[in-house]
């Protein structure tokens, strides 16, 4: 922003394209033409010109700044609704707690599947995970990547305007990793050679990664730490080469002096940089996605957290994910950037039973709090998530929402606060929807009208108000009854439903006495199957049916099997 003033010019910055010219009178007076970036012009006269000229620009500046407020979400690896301190988790989270004490919890907040991969498409795109390729189950390693380079996604939406965005963690989305050539596989350098991966040129750029997408910087590993490759990407280029086998759980190709352990700390120390950097530069605000390896296994608390804990490894390992929701609300208040800042924290699943869940509640920590099932499941459980919403002067500190959320209303709520709603094209967020209402405590007139949940085999569930009708009978996932047995129990129902607001537990399946409230929510679900998006607008097209449903199912209610996808 240049004003210019008589013999004097001064040159301040603002976030919005605003042009402000004074022209010093005879009287000493300041007349300012002051023009937006949509041509907008107003003039005002100043007694005091070089001060008032100043002052009134400054305030600008600090008017804007707030509409474009920084964004930073934390999202946790398998961390289940009763694993933090503030919800009855035996293993301190103070600053998690000092989220919800500062802020506002959401008590009926969601994923969309109870898996990794899932979850973090609708994250990035707003969009439900089974309308892409990937119909059930989670990516590897070497998966390609999931996410096409013309989509656009939360990342590119914000860096559209005018936001500076990175990603430090955890991606799960997968990458196009380039190959050694003439089908060369290299041996490890000491040790044996074990796993996939040894074709991978490590010294050249992935495709389809963070920056093909919209951020314009990253520092990540390929998927979950117990999936190999092991190795740390910068910017879409490996920081080492695989050069050793090492297993986190599975053993494959990884750098000499990449250790599990060392995932948090390092991922604080790049978050602590990345915050330091861009409070450098207050005229662009910038936008942190920081999913977080943990505490999905291996559960590996590092040696100046173990033992912190009163319920062992799991515990620490909650603390020491903590530590790193601290380490980001230090740096921004080192940087005063507190006030400008949207944190959110959530996680992108239950936790997972290999956290051994039954010794944890005997110790009296309930991971998934009362909640049914765990990760992976259609149940409660599998997809009911912690979900933390701190924005000073913005959001009323110590308050909760009991409005039903989803993982994939980050894409509408951020576009909502930049008052960029109806920017969003047809064919993008097309299930995202809107919580800011909800955070400014004002009465929302458009909340989702559903949800849609998916579990790791496909299964499909949809909620609506109280009522949430399963379409499989059994847990979907890992917990009982699991689906082979589920699919041979001929005393279970094909559907379950459960009335929430009175059976939380989902004890009592109500599918034989309410059967056309289960038709008219199958058939809510076949149409937004069929139309490709659940928010209003343009039909759109899926990447393939999601063609999970068992043949009992289709036969049941045949509108499950039309053809969802469309000619592009």
């Amino acid at each position: 922003m240049r004003i210019q003033g008589g013999d004097r010019k001064c040159l301040l910055q603002s976030r919005e394209s605003i042009t402000i010219k004074s022209a010093l009178r005879p009287d000493r007076r300041a007349l300012l033409h002051v023009t937006d970036s949509n041509g907008m012009e107003m003039c005002m006269l100043f007694r005091n010109s070089l001060a008032a000229v100043i002052g009134f620009v400054l305030s600008v500046g600090t008017a804007h700044a707030a509409n474009k407020p920084n964004v930073v979400y934390i999202l946790a690896d398998d961390l289940g609704y009763g694993d933090l301190s503030h919800t009855g988790g035996r293993a301190a989270t103070p600053h998690c707690d000092r989220l919800a004490k500062q802020g506002m919890r959401f008590t009926d907040s969601h994923t969309t599947s109870s898996v990794c991969t899932p979850t973090r498409y609708g994250i990035v795109t707003g969009r439900y995970n089974w309308r892409s390729t990937l119909k059930s189950g989670v990516l590897w390693g070497l998966s390609e990547p999931l996410i096409a380079d013309d989509r656009l996604t939360t990342p590119k939406f914000l860096q559209n305007n005018g936001y500076h965005t990175g990603v430090i963690g955890k991606w799960h989305l997968g990458l196009g990793w380039q190959m050694l050539p003439n089908g060369e596989k290299r041996q490890a350098v000491t040790g044996p050679t074990k796993g996939d991966g040894w074709q991978i040129d490590y010294g050249k750029k992935v495709t389809g990664g963070p920056l093909a997408i919209g951020f314009d910087e990253s520092f990540i590993i390929p998927a979950s730490l117990d999936m190999f490759p092991y190795v740390y990407l910068k910017n879409d280029k490996p920081t080492a080469w695989a050069t050793v086998t090492k297993a986190f759980h599975r053993p494959g190709p990884c750098a000499e002096d990449f250790e599990a352990i060392n995932c948090l700390r390092d991922f604080a120390r790049e978050v602590r940089t990345f915050i330091d950097v861009r409070a450098k530069d207050r005229n662009k605000p910038f936008f942190l996605y920081l999913p977080l390896t943990s505490p999905h296994t291996p559960i590996v608390p590092a040696k100046s957290w173990q033992g912190k804990s009163d319920i062992g490894k799991y515990g620490d390992f909650l603390m020491e994910t903590d530590w790193v929701v601290g380490q980001v609300l230090e740096a921004l208040d080192r940087n005063k950037l507190a006030k400008d800042t949207i944190v959110i924290f959530t996680a992108d699943n239950g936790c997972s039973p290999a956290a051994k869940i039954p010794n944890l509640i005997e110790q009296g920590h309930k991971p998934n709090g009362d909640w049914r099932g765990h990760k992976a499941d259609i149940f409660e459980g599998g997809h009911r998530t912690p979900f933390l919403v701190r924005w000073p002067d913005k959001v009323k500190a110590g308050s909760t929402s009991d409005q039903t959320i989803c993982t994939t209303d980050l894409f509408a709520t951020i576009a909502d606060v930049l008052d960029k709603s109806d920017s969003i094209p047809a064919n993008a967020a097309e299930d995202s929807f809107s919580f800011l209402p909800a955070l400014l405590g004002q009465a929302q007139a458009k909340q989702r009208p559903f949800t849609i949940h998916h579990s790791i085999n496909g299964s499909f569930a949809i909620r609506r108000g109280k009522w949430k009708l399963s379409l499989c009978p059994g847990s979907g996932g890992w917990s009982n009854p699991k689906p082979a047995a589920a699919k041979k129990n001929t005393k279970l129902a094909t559907v379950q439903l459960y009335n929430l607001e009175k059976d939380p537990a989902e004890s009592t399946n109500l599918q034989a006495q309410r059967p056309k409230l289960v038709q008219n929510l199958v058939t809510t679900l076949a149409k937004a199957i069929k139309n490709g998006r659940t928010t209003p607008g343009q039909i759109q097209a899926n990447e393939g049916h999601p063609n999970t449903f068992s043949q009992k199912l289709l036969t049941a209610f045949p509108a499950l099997g039309q053809s969802s996808t469309l000619p592009r």
